[in-house]
């Protein structure tokens, strides 16, 4: 008589703050039929918005008991206390989930997550089906790795102590490298010139041959993107990156806090305030929910860089707290005295 292991494929989705992986991931949940699916959502902050987002699909192949947030720091760095608890929580759910999808923060690194995977407690029962990076088309057409880099420009000009690649560039160098597929997101705002801009940029970072899919608000077929059958951990060593030292990677370079805030009035006004606070510069990304006065939705707000969201995604859940909670997301020592006067404005 023999044993067999059936090993659960994860899907993890990499790729740096503001890119698109929320969005696709959603889209995801929302075209894969057949396949019940489970979430793990890291986040850098104290305020789960991205897990928000998903748990609120509505959707019978991801309930949202299925969606489990790991809040406490970078899965990377966190990964024996948080990741392999949460990975149990959902192996044990009944009826057993077909395919496990991870979203990394925009800090993390996918080499120690994957490599995790060779760890005898979850090895028989879990693969990586495959990495998927996804990356900023705008701002890699404008030469950067995210949307609002002069900040980091300026510390790196100031300081001739500064290696070449500031600990962004290294990051995305990372993600990227660990990668079998790489999502062009936001590409229905680039054109012809600007597709090949950042398609280059890409391509100068990859050591080997990796495809590059195009998306519109995080529309790829799942069929991309689920049932790789990669078994990535069994290569992984393979990725070189610059954290190869697990002793390399820290996170001393960004600092996040959450702002809340009273109700709005109207989106515009917040919306306002958001520019005013990410137009300092200090700011890499905002994110999270409003409670409008007089609406019965929440509101989502979004900001990457110089761009500017928000839309109403689904209403207030009977005895939930209709709040506003922000979380900030910027370089080490912003001013969060100014950042939070202008939010409040």
């Amino acid at each position: 008589m023999t044993t067999s292991f059936h090993r659960v494929p994860c899907t993890v989705v990499t790729g740096f703050l503001g890119a698109g992986k929320t969005t696709l991931i959603r889209n995801v949940l929302e075209n894969t039929k057949g396949k019940r699916l489970a979430i793990i959502v890291n986040e850098f902050g104290d305020a789960g918005v991205d897990g928000e987002v998903l748990k609120g699909c509505g959707l019978d192949n991801c309930p949202q008991e299925n969606v489990l947030e790991l809040a406490n720091g970078c899965i990377c760095c966190t990964v024996a206390d948080d990741f392999v608890p949460a990975l149990d929580q959902i192996l044990a759910r009944e009826p057993k989930v077909d395919h496990i999808l991870i979203e990394t923060s925009g800090l993390a690194l996918p080499k120690p997550l994957v490599q995790a995977f060779q760890w005898p407690a979850i090895k028989n029962r879990v693969t990586v089906d495959g990495v998927i990076a996804v990356v900023d088309g705008p701002a890699l057409a404008d030469g950067q790795v995210a949307a609002d880099m002069d900040a980091l420009a300026a510390q790196r000009a100031a300081d001739e102590t500064l290696d070449h690649d500031d600990p962004v560039e290294e990051v995305f160098d990372d993600q990227v490298a660990c990668a079998d597929l790489i999502v062009l997101s936001k590409s229905d705002l680039l054109d012809a010139e600007g597709n090949e801009r950042a398609r280059a940029r890409i391509e100068d970072h990859l050591s080997r041959n990796v495809q590059i899919v195009p998306s519109a608000h995080g529309k790829v077929d799942p069929a991309l993107l689920l049932g790789l059958g990669l078994a990535v951990e069994d290569d992984i060593e393979n990725r070189k990156t610059h954290h190869d030292d697990p002793h390399d990677h820290e996170h001393d370079d960004f600092d996040t806090f959450v702002v809340d805030l009273p109700p709005v009035l109207r989106p515009e006004d917040l919306e306002k305030r958001v520019n005013a606070a990410v137009g300092t510069g200090e700011v890499l990304r905002l994110k999270g929910f409003a409670h409008v006065k007089g609406k019965p939705m929440r509101l989502q707000v979004q900001a990457v860089g110089p761009r500017v969201s928000h839309h109403y995604d689904r209403p207030w859940k009977a005895g939930e707290a209709a709040e506003t909670r922000l979380v900030v997301i910027g370089l080490k020592g912003i001013d969060r005295a100014r950042i939070e006067s202008l939010l409040s404005a």
